[in-house]
């Protein structure tokens, strides 16, 4: 016997499955709704899923054509825009060109500043409300230890930013 060709034959296994499938819809139309609204959900996270992944692609992209900010904008002081104090507290050695004295900065900041004792140990907002009584000197021997020991960016830069702030007066 010769198979009938294949258009009969899907038109036949298409009409079992639908007859097969009407005889089970009475059983399945109570669980109808959870299974639309489950469905709908799914949906639903899959494209927060994916604006999600765009966003953060996004974002790569910039991050890439915009460069980082170093500067802290909240690294700033009060004195930065009433006058404040003139740091005038005496502070470490200077050498003949007016640089920082190498054998003090080790001298001085072994293991903690002298200027400012516990300063490894401290967060950056403690450190910011502590360096509005330190001088000049005080402040770049904390800058060379920090980039010695640590080199935390953050306190690096506050620490620069106030060395500015106290060279501008």
């Amino acid at each position: 016997m010769n198979p009938l060709p294949l258009p009969f034959r899907l038109a036949a296994g298409l009409a079992a499955t639908a007859v097969e499938q009407a005889c089970k819809l009475p059983d399945q139309l109570a669980g109808l709704p959870v299974t639309v609204v489950s469905r709908a959900m799914q949906a639903s996270m899959r494209v927060q899923q994916q604006v999600t992944e765009l966003a953060i692609r996004g974002d790569e992209v910039f991050a890439q054509l915009r460069p980082v900010d170093d500067s802290a904008p909240w690294a700033r002081f009060d004195e930065d825009f009433d006058g404040g104090l003139d740091g005038a507290h005496p502070a470490g050695q200077r050498n003949g060109s007016g640089e920082v004295d190498e054998a003090d900065v080790a001298r001085a900041l072994s293991p903690d500043p002298a200027s400012l004792p516990g300063y490894d140990e401290l967060s950056l907002p403690q450190l910011r409300g502590k360096l509005r009584m330190l001088s000049l000197e005080q402040l770049e021997l904390l800058l060379a230890h920090e980039q010695r020991h640590q080199d935390r960016p953050a306190f690096v830069t506050m620490l620069s930013n106030r060395i500015n702030t106290v060279r501008s007066r």
